[in-house]
């Protein structure tokens, strides 16, 4: 058996030393080990078999960490952590204290630049180019960014800066893996690019370019054969007239599986005197056969068989159905019935449930693409015309559209459904993802409601009485499954502003918003059999507050507790205090917010990052406990 050379690999500068036969057998014996991690560990899957070949053309054909890297998302990214020294902890990864699912700068000096949302990379090398012109002029900056990315309006605005900079020794790599074009038409086009960028086209094209510079050839006659050069090209490959129009020389389309074929792409890359785009196409989940056949399921995964392709833990049939499950099921029944009700996704069908509806109603759904921005404004372009959009994205994305839903929606108060999914600590995904900030960024805007539900059954009456609000509503929800509340098959109205009493106790004031009631009434459960009895109220609002059972309920109690899944700054405790503050409620004591803290959530479980934080059952029961005793012995 012949001995494994990613054994004898401790950083990537020892690929550079290996012929073209033994970097094709570390990616091999890559492929096979990140195919065994990941069905131990979980993670994301498909987009790191896909992106293996190019993976270890890149660290062969380029000096990192001088040369930089700059990855797009991250999803891609997991053989490039075992390339830079992180094999041995590859296990760990996207667990509480093991390393990010994503890129972080502070985990190793190979990760140029953190990412975990989609489109940043190519904007972010642009940066790193110019500041490097200043002190290593010398070193090359890599953007690699997949064709869904390409998708986002920022990758565009930043190809059209490199373009004009005439950025040097700045190469982006389109990492494509849903291109449909014909064996013919690639080959030919990668042959004629390869034709233009080769080493004697590029010295040809310098001696050329060296007797213009010095007077020997007229202007007009160096123009007019540059630009033939650049027709030529355009005719033989269409995408090449997009990014040469954006002052990029264009290499490929290249097979992104074929090591050959990548390292002379990129050798070509590299002897050009502008910015350059090299195109190479894969084949996401590719080495493993079922990843390729179905690559959206085997995208994010969990443990799994290697030989039966089966999870360890698969979702029961009766298991207890997700938030994203239940909004889908309630926005089909809506849609159904109204048909003003159209959706929106920006490329997240599946994780928003969008999937299911557009089964039933594929009229009804739209997917702009990862362009949240234009999903907000085009949703605000239906609402004009009498049309009842919901937008349905992750809190986190949604940041990305802030202006948009100032601007656009709010402003004119325009009757758009923000359905925001995985709102609060969403586990695994780590800092990036973690929705804990939307409360914070969009109760200051006028016109705006926000609304959370304390179970499945709840979320189902919000999102009727969302449209009935006539106005701007955000809707949030968190990740994963209810608490198994049985859903009934008529759904209820909620009188905008109206918070409920789940419990009452003279001891103890436990306001709760969103899913995390259930925390304030486990805690409360916790406390009654020490003798401590609490008031827990589900404010179902955190815009607008209702403000009149608050005004009752405030001044009477002891111990005041808010909880939220959600940025304790700016947030629904915040609101309340606000509320006190502005209203001029006495009060006897002061108001202890349990939330999030001033700081990035890392990846773990949600319990865990909820005990972190201090806002699990446990936590609440304890302080309220702490404070009941206190107040005893004072007594």
């Amino acid at each position: 058996m012949n001995a494994r050379l990613i054994d004898t690999l401790e950083l990537p500068q020892a690929l550079r030393a290996l012929n073209a036969k033994d970097l094709r057998q570390v990616a091999d014996e890559l492929r096979e080990e990140l195919i065994n991690t990941v069905s131990q560990s979980g993670g994301h899957f498909a987009s790191s078999l896909g992106a293996n070949e190019l993976t270890v053309a890149l660290h062969a054909s380029f000096q990192t960490p001088g040369d930089k890297l700059v990855w797009d998302v991250g999803h891609q990214a997991y053989i490039h952590k075992m390339l830079t020294g992180r094999r041995n902890q590859m296990h760990s990864i996207r667990t509480c204290g093991g390393l990010s699912g994503f890129l972080r700068r502070d985990e190793s000096e190979f990760d140029a630049f953190g990412a975990g949302h989609a489109g940043t990379s190519i904007s972010a090398g642009v940066g790193m180019k110019v500041a490097m012109e200043k002190h290593s002029p010398e070193h090359f900056v890599v953007p690699i960014i997949g064709d869904g990315s390409l998708t986002s309006g920022m990758a565009f605005e930043a190809l059209n800066h490199a373009g004009a900079l005439r950025l040097k020794k700045f190469i982006v790599v389109l990492n494509d893996n849903e291109m449909s074009i014909s064996q013919n038409v690639g080959a030919l086009s990668w042959l004629f690019s390869r034709t233009l960028t080769g080493e004697t086209s590029s010295r040809a094209r310098d001696a050329v370019k060296r007797l213009h510079n010095r007077g020997y050839i007229p202007d007009l006659l160096y123009k007019a054969v540059d630009k033939a050069e650049e027709l030529t090209q355009g005719f033989f490959s269409t995408p090449a007239m997009l990014f040469e129009a954006f002052g990029f020389r264009y290499i490929g389309p290249v097979d992104g599986h074929d090591l050959d074929a990548l390292t002379k792409a990129l050798k070509n890359a590299k002897r050009q005197d502008g910015p350059v785009l090299v195109h190479c196409y894969t084949t996401k989940g590719k080495g493993y056969e079922p990843a390729e056949q179905d690559p959206i399921k085997w995208h994010g995964v969990t443990p799994f068989d290697v030989t039966k392709a089966e999870f360890s833990t698969p979702q029961k049939k009766t298991a207890t159905p997700s938030y994203t499950g239940v909004f889908a099921s309630a926005l089909t029944e809506l849609a159904q019935k109204d048909k003003a009700i159209v959706a929106i996704t920006a490329a997240m069908p599946g994780g928003t449930g969008l999937d299911k509806v557009s089964k039933v109603l594929p009229d009804q759904v739209y997917d702009v693409g990862i362009c949240e921005q234009h999903a907000v404004t085009y949703a605000a372009g239906l609402a004009c015309e009498g049309f009842k959009p919901v937008v349905a994205i992750y809190s986190t994305f949604l940041q990305r559209a802030y202006d948009q839903i100032v601007h656009d929606v709010c402003i004119q108060n325009l009757p758009v459904v923000f359905a925001i999914d995985r709102a609060g600590v969403v586990g695994n995904d780590g800092e990036t993802h973690q929705g804990v900030f939307d409360i914070g960024y969009l109760r200051g805007i006028p016109n705006m409601t926000i609304l959370s539900p304390k179970d499945e059954s709840e979320l189902r009456d919000m999102l009727q009485s969302a449209f009935t609000y006539g106005g701007p509503v955000a809707l949030r929800y968190p990740r994963g499954n209810g608490i198994g509340v049985p859903c009934r098959e008529s759904l209820n109205l909620i009188e905008r502003g109206k918070a409920e009493i789940l419990r009452t106790g003279s001891d103890a004031l436990l306001i709760g918003f969103g899913p995390v009631v259930n925390n304030a009434l486990s805690a409360a459960e916790q406390l009654d059999r020490q003798g401590i009895a609490c008031t827990v109220v589900n404010a179902r609002f955190a815009k607008p507050l209702d403000a009149d059972l608050l005004s009752k309920l405030l001044p009477k109690f002891p111990i005041i507790c808010t909880i939220e899944d959600h940025a304790l700054a700016g947030g629904f405790g915040s609101a309340v205090a606000e509320l006190v503050q502005n209203n001029n409620i006495q009060t006897t004591t002061h108001i202890k917010m349990f939330g999030v803290a001033d700081a990035f959530v890392p990846h773990g479980s949600q319990l865990e990052q909820q005990k972190l934080h201090g806002f699990d059952a446990d936590s609440i029961a304890a302080y309220v406990e702490a404070r009941a005793l206190k107040r005893s012995q004072v007594a």
